[in-house]
């Protein structure tokens, strides 16, 4: 019984990585990031292909709304920060001239 369920756990993980490119346990952590990423995305009004500045503008933009000194609150203020890191962290490092 315990070798069958091992058997059938080794297929699908196979069966997973030839379907997706991935084994089955990074998938689920990708999905994750996938998924925060969008959220912050969502929160910041950026397109998937934005640019820094483009991120940067929305960052500045979001912040004049929701800071506290506007009404906003300081939570607010930090998902707009944790939005714009997250999402320049993951644009390609910037070249220095």
């Amino acid at each position: 019984m315990i070798l069958r369920l091992a058997e059938l756990a080794l297929l699908g993980s196979v069966f997973v990585r030839l379907l997706t490119g991935q084994w089955p346990w990074d998938y689920w952590k990708n999905r994750d990031v996938r998924r925060e990423e969008r959220q912050a995305r969502t929160l910041l009004g950026v397109a998937a292909n934005a640019p820094r500045e483009d991120i940067i503008d929305a960052h500045r933009k979001l912040l004049s709304r929701v800071h506290p000194d506007k009404g906003g609150t300081n939570e607010a203020v930090y998902e707009a920060n944790a939005a714009r890191d997250l999402l320049l962290e993951r644009l390609a490092p910037r070249k220095r001239a």
